[in-house]
């Protein structure tokens, strides 16, 4: 009988292993068939989360920007810098993503710590707090 890997030893080899380069698609496709043999396939998103953390405390922060339109390339690097000097992060990796709900500002998700300044979350913190 195969002994069963701990989540934190399996995103532990995961972060060790994309730090040093290995290619990401060969590792997600080990991933999953591991998670799938072992029928474990629920803890995607907790093990998700924790090799973005693994990658943090090795200085790779995968952050995620979420905003209303387009970002320019200066926006950008006004933003890994912010992030680098939070995180003291050697490499910043930044997916953006377009949601035209959150109107204008940005949303920046990294590990462990979140960012809101958007005015559809400032809209309703006022509503919430109008309520009151």
């Amino acid at each position: 009988m195969a002994t069963r890997l701990s989540r934190r030893k399996i995103t532990s080899y995961i972060a060790g292993e994309l730090a040093a380069g290995k290619e990401s698609t060969l590792l997600i496709k080990q991933l999953a068939a591991l998670l799938i043999d072992s029928r474990r396939t629920k803890e995607v998103e907790l093990i998700v989360r924790d090799i973005e953390y693994e990658l943090k405390k090795q200085g790779i922060v995968l952050a995620r920007v979420t905003s209303a339109f387009d970002l320019s390339t200066a926006t950008q690097l006004a933003i890994k810098q912010l992030i680098k000097e939070q995180t003291n992060a050697e490499t910043i990796e930044l997916k953006q993503f377009i949601d035209p709900t959150v109107l204008g500002g940005v949303k920046l998700d990294l590990p462990g710590l979140r960012m809101d300044t958007t005015i559809g979350h400032r809209l309703t913190t006022l509503r919430t707090n109008l309520k009151k």
